[in-house]
């Protein structure tokens, strides 16, 4: 009798073991599987994300493309009533005294050692000349306004300034205009916010080929 007992101990022991090792097996088929499935998931989010990036960077190039060909086709087109100065008679020293212009607002002259920051800053009061014709000189667009100028168009102007890169906007009450842009050696009034004029001024003028020094910094220097 107690031969009979050891042996179906034994043989109780030998199917725990055996038991034990299918659920080894089963547990580890199991893991396999998660695992080759998460990977299979982690694999296809991964390529759904890259070609989604590359979509969009195709996209990006090409809104880039057509952004630079539109900007090509405007600065291209004239300007009706723009006024020019030869920039060969318009002095570049650096002065810390006060210059008087022959035009407002000023397209060009001696000017202060500092820029005005240009970088699509609008301010709210006027600036002084004296800087805002530095940061022409290194290719900026100034927009300016008086009284004259309607909210509406302000405020238009305020989100292109804005928006734009080497750009500045200010009071002015001495021009003759309600609203005024001018870059080096070039100046147009505009009749609103809206005038198709605007769009090529901005085209043809920020960092354009009248610009004395191209890639100057509209960062770094003054504010009005």
């Amino acid at each position: 009798m107690s031969f009979d007992r050891r042996t179906r101990i034994e043989q109780m022991r030998n199917a725990d073991r055996a038991r034990d090792r299918r659920n080894k097996v089963v547990a580890i088929g199991v893991s396999a599987a998660v695992v080759a499935g998460l990977l299979g998931f982690g694999s296809y989010v991964l390529l759904e994300k890259s070609e989604a990036k590359e979509k969009e960077e195709a996209s990006q190039a090409q809104d880039s493309k057509q952004t630079e060909q539109e900007k090509k086709k405007l600065a291209a087109e004239p300007i009706e009533g723009e006024k020019s100065w030869d920039p060969k008679k318009l002095a570049r020293n650096h002065v810390t005294t006060e210059v008087t212009y022959p035009m407002e607002p000023p397209v060009g002259g001696d000017h202060n050692p500092a820029w005005l920051n240009c970088d699509g800053v609008v301010y709210e009061k006027a600036v002084p000349n004296v800087n805002a014709v530095h940061a022409l000189e290194h290719g900026a667009v100034w927009v300016t306004h008086n009284a004259k100028a309607s909210p509406t168009d302000v405020a238009a102007l305020v989100e292109r300034v804005k928006s734009t890169p080497y750009s500045l906007m200010s009071l002015y009450e001495g021009q003759e205009g309600a609203i005024m842009l001018s870059a080096w050696g070039k100046q147009v009034t505009v009749d609103s916010a809206d005038d198709p004029r605007v769009a090529r001024f901005f085209a043809k003028y920020v960092q354009g080929a009248q610009t004395p020094e191209p890639g100057a910094p509209c960062t770094g220097g003054v504010d009005g």
